[in-house]
This record gives structure tokens, sequence and C-alpha cells, in this order.
């Protein structure tokens, strides 16, 4: 009866110690876990930071374009203005003689 009960006691022991070893393993496994999940965040946040200053960067280059092009058709426009402008001054002008 001591040995079958020497033997449960001895059995329950390892069966303790090997829990809180398995416990210990859990929560090592966790705050790995957690050190790569804060990484990965960090990985992303700063792709997502990168691909908004692309994005950002596209669209002034795309502002800048439009603006050169609208102020090249307004100079356009006001110089065909003036050459309209010179011509009824010369229809005037051979109608008046």
């Amino acid at each position: 009866m001591k040995k079958i009960m020497l033997s449960l006691i001895a059995g329950l022991c390892l069966a303790g110690f090997s829990a809180l070893s398995f416990a210990d393993e859990l929560g090592q496994m966790k705050e790995d876990m957690k050190g790569e999940m804060d990484q990965m965040k960090e990985d992303i946040k700063s792709e997502k930071d990168k691909m908004k200053t692309d994005v950002k960067s596209e669209k002034d280059k795309m502002k800048a374009g439009v603006k050169g092009k609208g102020d090249a058709m307004k100079k356009k426009e006001e110089s065909m203005k003036d050459e309209m402008k010179g011509m009824g001054d010369d229809m005037k002008g051979m109608m008046g003689k």
C-alpha cells in the first residue's frame, strides 16, 4: 500500500512540475508572439506611410502638370485675344479709310 501511495504521489509531483514547465513555455511563447506581432505592425505601418507619401508625391506632380498646362493655355488664349483685337483694329482702319 505504501508503494502504491508513494508511486501515486511521485506521479502527481511529476505531473505538477510538468504542468508548471508547460505553463512557463506557454508564457514564453506568448511573449515571443507578441514581439513578432509588434514587429509586423511596425512593418505594416512603415509600408503604409511609404505608400501614402508616394501617392501624395504623384498627386502633387499631377497637380503641377495640370496647373502648368492651364497657365500655358491662358497665355495662348490671351495672345489669341490680342491677335484678334489687332485684326479688329485693322478692319476698322480699312473701313474708315
